[in-house]
């Protein structure tokens, strides 16, 4: 199969070209040469782009996902952290579980005011104690 070239790939990936040129530089991706102004890729980059894609969503930062390929490209993934980011996610579900109810409760709570409603009450005081994390912020003494 011939080379793609950067538009094409960005396209099929579903990603700006700009990301592929920063993944590039990352060392996340190569490109195999250029066709005028243009970067030329071998068709496999889009399988790795899409396990790239998937360390994202799961939520590994590049370098993590950079961890994972051995230096021919092929995939070197350490079971041990996709065991630990499962446990991590785990947790992140049951975190975001509880703040959903709480939210829920507080839609329908018949106490006049939310600040008078205990349930609300215990969400607001683990919220300033650090106790509900928010996305991309580690609560304090988790991993």
């Amino acid at each position: 199969m011939t080379d793609l070239d950067i538009a094409e790939v960005a396209h099929r990936a579903g990603v700006p070209a700009s990301t592929l040129r920063f993944y590039e530089e990352k060392g996340l991706i190569a490109s195999t040469g250029r066709r005028g102004l243009r970067r030329q890729y071998d068709p496999g980059v889009l399988e790795r782009l899409a396990l790239i894609a998937l360390g994202r969503t799961a939520g590994f930062s590049l370098d993590e996902i950079a961890q994972m390929f051995a230096p021919d490209g092929q995939p070197r993934i350490d079971r041990r952290m996709l065991s630990a980011k499962a446990d991590e996610l785990d947790r992140r579900i049951r975190e975001l579980g509880v703040l959903r109810d709480s939210l829920r409760h507080a839609a329908a709570c018949p106490a006049p005011s939310h600040l008078e409603c205990g349930t609300f009450r215990r969400l607001i005081d683990a919220a300033a104690s650090g106790g509900v994390a928010t996305p991309g912020r580690r609560v304090p003494g988790r991993r």
